[in-house]
């Protein structure tokens, strides 16, 4: 199978230990990081993808928000540019352990954290990147 991600979540599945905007949000998120940990491919899409699955049944959910638009365009450009790689619609990814370990490199010192700018989850993953990203679910070991 193959988990589909618009591009601002690739940035997110690398600091995400469990704690997310409601219940339904957070159990999703969880099962599909067992599912990249276990070795899923990666299919990047635009829009809302299967992590903003539960918040699309809510009546003010942010997924289609132009801020939310921003963010993909600046951590598709930040991806493209880290990896050399397209990082855009259509893309497929393997999280394997040295794009996780290349991307983690990159998110801990900030040069592919421009799109988290004004991201209230900010701070949170900050502080998990300056841990040695202690307790994230997305496995490295694919």
């Amino acid at each position: 199978m193959t988990v589909r991600l618009r591009p601002h979540h690739l940035l997110c599945m690398l600091t995400f230990i469990g704690k997310g905007y409601t219940q339904a949000f957070t159990e999703n998120y969880i099962r599909i990081a067992a599912r990249l940990s276990a070795g899923e491919d990666i299919l990047v899409v635009d829009g809302p993808d299967d992590i903003c699955a539960p918040m699309l049944e809510e009546t003010d959910h942010h997924c289609l928000c132009d801020t939310v638009t921003e963010r993909d365009r600046g951590a598709s450009a930040a991806v493209e540019d880290l990896l050399g790689i397209p990082a855009g619609r259509g893309r497929s990814i393997l999280p394997d352990g040295d794009f996780l370990r290349r991307m983690r490199e990159a998110f801990e010192n900030g040069t592919i954290r421009a799109a988290c700018q004004r991201c209230e989850w900010s701070p949170l993953c900050t502080g998990i990147a300056a841990s040695g990203f202690d307790g994230v679910l997305v496995a490295s070991g694919c």
